[in-house]
């Protein structure tokens, strides 16, 4: 469904007995939040916005000058199909405003919407996809999250190994119905991981269909009696799970990615700039300490570096044709903002562009097998977030295109979740409350 008036939307309300209105956004984290509008206010709420305190939004406003309002998308409307059909519940995704109807700093969907326009004035249109691993596990007897995987299955397994395969079949349907294209779902290699990939769209559309995945999952899984975790590595001995993005460029209706990439081309240049940045990046692809204990193993890249194929690389470039021709960035997780990630990732590509980056040589090796870097003089990501946030404070290229006040936002409240883990008595246990129960 797609509703560009107020009218249209009051409409749609009446006639489907839509009772709620989720305005719903995300903090610099990405953690959703949202506020319920009866529907008898909507009207109100559509014209002047939603006001809220800021100040209880980690690393949103100080208290003194605490209050936000949300803007609704009206393209982005569509119904919660898993809450009941007898007052219905419809959600917005909202974008975030000072009172006086200027742009906020933290407003990450708008950030992003910014650096998709910088394309546009090029003559160049980006499309995105993304592919979100998670891990389903058994609740206890009291509905609380455990770490017992639901299966034992791993990777493109069937039932009976596979004991996802039902559940999966309902996210997909539910994405259809909330008017996401769903291209792939299978089981992964961990116990109990899955993967569903959707049609790749453009920035705004996919981090928005980011959001919704994750909220559909968590949704179906709890209405399963299971729980759905994000975590990037939730099982010691088990594969972490990746948010792999998918980039393409095109000109004129051409697809700059297919065929041979010139090491000084717009795709090349492009690949370039986000290879060079990409240790900038990880704090904000990669932002929890769990998210570090995920590179250099089981398919997920610890060395800067590209290729063809190639699944040990950060980068890689798909064997396919015509419209499916992109570059695939595999460090991000599914912890992330997605509007904030997506965002400075085509940043760090626009960046290689204006600054005409040549592209360095693929390496044609299997990454994976530690004696194969040897020698080659490869940079690594980071180890630790600690090091990540360290590297990003250091970055002219952040500070070029970062909001000054949501950098150092983003930062300290990095470096708290660094020390509030180090500091727990038990920070497995702390982790588990924090992260594993809620990512």
């Amino acid at each position: 469904m797609s509703y560009t008036t107020q009218q249209d939307v009051l409409d749609f309300v009446e006639d489907n007995n839509v009772k709620f209105v989720r305005f719903a956004f995300c903090d610099i984290f990405g953690n959703q939040k949202n506020i319920a509008v009866l529907a008898s206010d909507l009207t109100k709420a559509l014209e002047d916005g939603v006001c809220f305190d800021g100040s209880a939004i980690a690393g949103f406003m100080h208290v003194e000058e605490s209050d936000l309002v949300l803007r609704p998308d009206l393209s982005t409307m569509c119904i919660l199909p898993w809450r009941s059909t007898e007052g219905r519940v419809m959600q917005f995704f909202c974008d975030v405003e000072k009172p006086d109807s200027t742009p906020f700093g933290g407003n990450c969907r708008g950030f992003l919407r910014d650096i998709n326009r910088r394309f546009k004035r090029l003559g160049l249109t980006c499309n995105v996809g993304a592919e979100c691993e998670f891990y389903l596990f058994e609740n206890d007897d009291h509905g609380r999250p455990t770490r017992v995987p639901i299966d034992f299955g791993g990777y493109f397994d069937v039932a009976p190994l596979d004991a996802g395969e039902n559940l999966r079949r309902d996210i997909c349907l539910t994405m259809e119905q909330m008017g996401m294209a769903p291209q792939h779902s299978h089981h992964e290699n961990g116990n109990g991981q899955n993967e569903i990939d959707c049609h790749y769209a453009g920035p705004l559309k996919t981090a928005d269909n980011v959001m919704m995945f994750k909220q559909i999952v968590r949704a179906v899984a709890a209405s399963n009696g299971l729980h759905a975790s994000f975590l990037p590595k939730p099982l010691p001995d088990q594969a972490g799970s990746g948010l792999h993005i998918n980039l393409s460029l095109s000109m004129d209706g051409h697809n700059l990615f297919e065929g041979d990439i010139a090491p000084d081309s717009i795709p090349g240049s492009f690949m370039a700039g986000v290879l060079a940045h990409s240790r900038e990046l990880t704090a904000f692809t990669n932002p929890l300490p769990n998210s570090y204990l995920r590179f250099g193993c089981d398919e997920a890249p610890r060395y800067v570096s590209w290729s063809r194929q190639n699944r040990s690389q950060l980068v890689r470039i798909p064997q396919v044709r015509g419209d499916n021709c992109r570059m695939e960035l595999r460090s991000p997780d599914p912890a992330c903002n997605p509007y904030l990630s997506i965002g400075l990732i085509l940043a760090a590509g626009l960046d290689g562009i204006e600054n005409r980056m040549e592209l360095r040589p693929p390496v044609n090796k299997n990454l994976f097998i530690p004696s194969e870097a040897v020698g080659l003089g490869l940079e690594t990501l980071p180890t630790s977030l600690e090091e990540a946030v360290e590297v990003a404070k250091n970055s002219e290229f952040l500070h070029k295109f970062l909001p000054e006040e949501l950098a150092k936002r983003y930062y300290a409240e990095s470096l708290k979740r660094c020390a509030a883990l180090k500091n727990a008595a038990d920070p497995a246990e702390y982790e588990r409350i924090h992260y594993f129960n809620a990512i």
